[in-house]
């Protein structure tokens, strides 16, 4: 028998679910979906994305290319467009917004930033895209171009190419910097521009030179912080072409200038003593090839490439060739020094040794350190004789050099030649009594 009770009882109602629930599933429903690689940007139109860039500076710019490759993409479509070349590719070379060094500072660090942009944006190509794909941003640049500038000793473009191309390759390895190198090369038609100033007469292209001059410099050697950089690319420049032609090249590249147009002076290390500023360039990219940076280059290397140097473009004064190789340190200088001693130029060297000392005399440095640069030579000779040989023509190389001096002195009509030739003496006098003082003084 069925209970009346039990089927009279009403059903007991479902508890309703509660508002917090129903937030927490959708929430969790919305969390578990996947978030775009545009994030908060995926909502806005590309027009607006694009003018937000408008308002980031570079390096905010750069940092965003990193948060996703979606990112990444619209930024690179950005630089392409023609309101990010205007935003991006600032072409105020020659008189920047800011006065003085600071406008300079600031074009410089623009393209610092940039080059570090396209660095990111193109992370993912390779080395050959990148390098297109670069050459397709900055081909509108003139100012980037060897000949693309009609006043090149007045533009900032070159620098600002050279910065950016630096932080453009910060990191690369060795191949792919041969890679940077010779697209830059054939981009320019440096190697066909190159061979008409070293197979020519010195100074018959004179503006080629000055333009090459710029572009190496500021383009490839100037940008690198560090030494091993710097040598690489140096390297580079100069191992294509026998050494004869390397000489001239590094003469075209480190050599004294004119003060009015910025063109090389060949003449200069001929027609009279020079000053260190005129040398320190030249000794400067010696001492680089010279250094365990330039792995490529030996010391006979080194040693030929001084011996071609010191005739370009005709044979120097020995006093500027004892200058550079003061310059170049004692390292060059001992190893120059010795290689003479070893192959029997015991006249050649007692000469540069003379000139050495009045270098030293003139431009006050210690005479000490000639006289104990001549001791380290004299060990070189392998017997009594040589050294005894070397020091007597040392001996005579002074007195001759002083008559030819006493000569000219008595020789010139104008007086400003007259006073020229007389303090030349007047050094050289000088310059041995200090000489022997040394040498006495080590004799106690």
């Amino acid at each position: 028998m069925t209970s009346s009770a039990g089927s009279s009882c009403p059903s007991i109602p479902r508890q309703k679910p509660r508002r917090s629930s129903r937030r927490s599933c959708h929430a969790l429903g919305r969390d578990s979906q996947p978030l775009s690689a545009l994030g908060d940007f995926q909502t806005l139109p590309l027009e607006i994305f694009q003018m937000v860039l408008n308002y980031l500076s570079v390096k905010d710019i750069s940092m965003l290319s990193m948060v996703s490759k979606a990112i990444g993409s619209r930024l690179v479509n950005y630089i392409s467009t023609s309101s990010g070349t205007r935003r991006l590719l600032l072409q105020d070379f020659h008189s920047p917004q800011l006065p003085g060094r600071t406008g300079e500072a600031s074009m410089l660090e623009h393209y610092r930033s940039l080059g570090l942009l396209l660095k990111r944006c193109t992370l993912l190509l390779p080395t050959r895209d990148r390098l297109k794909y670069v050459h397709k941003v900055l081909s509108g640049v003139s100012c980037f171009k060897l000949n693309g500038c009609a006043s090149p000793l007045h533009c900032l473009g070159l620098q600002c190419y050279g910065v950016f191309l630096q932080m453009l390759t910060a990191g690369w390895d060795e191949l792919e910097c041969h890679r940077v190198f010779n697209f830059l090369w054939e981009l320019s038609s440096l190697a066909r521009k190159v061979q008409t100033v070293v197979s020519g007469k010195p100074g018959s292209a004179r503006k080629l030179e000055l333009r090459i001059r710029l572009f190496c410099r500021a383009v490839l050697l100037t940008p690198w912080s560090h030494r091993s950089d710097s040598a690489f690319w140096l390297t580079r420049i100069l191992k294509p072409w026998p050494m004869v032609n390397q000489a001239r090249l590094l003469y075209i590249i480190f050599g004294p200038v004119s003060s009015l147009d910025g063109h090389v002076v060949w003449q200069k290390m001929i027609e009279g003593p020079t000053d260190e500023s005129s040398l320190k360039g030249l000794a400067d990219a010696i001492k680089l090839l010279y250094g365990t940076e330039a792995r490529e280059w030996t010391a006979d290397d080194v040693i030929s490439l001084v011996d071609e140097l010191s005739v370009v473009p005709q044979e120097w004064l020995m006093e500027n060739n004892a200058r550079l190789l003061l310059l170049s340190g004692n390292r060059i200088c001992f190893t120059v020094m010795a290689s003479k001693a070893v192959n029997g130029r015991a006249v050649e060297l007692a000469r540069l040794m003379v000139f050495m000392a009045l270098v030293c005399e003139k431009d006050l440095y210690c005479m000490d350190w000639a006289v104990k640069m001549m001791q380290k030579v004299c060990k070189v000779f392998s017997t009594p004789w040589e050294r005894k040989n070397f020091l007597q023509c040392v001996e005579n190389t002074f007195a001759h050099i002083l008559l030819d001096m006493l000569q000219a002195v008595l020789a010139e009509e104008h007086e400003e030649e007259e006073e020229s030739s007389f303090l030349n003496l007047f050094h050289l006098v000088n310059a041995q009594a200090n000489f022997h003082k040394e040498i006495l003084c080590l004799a106690m």
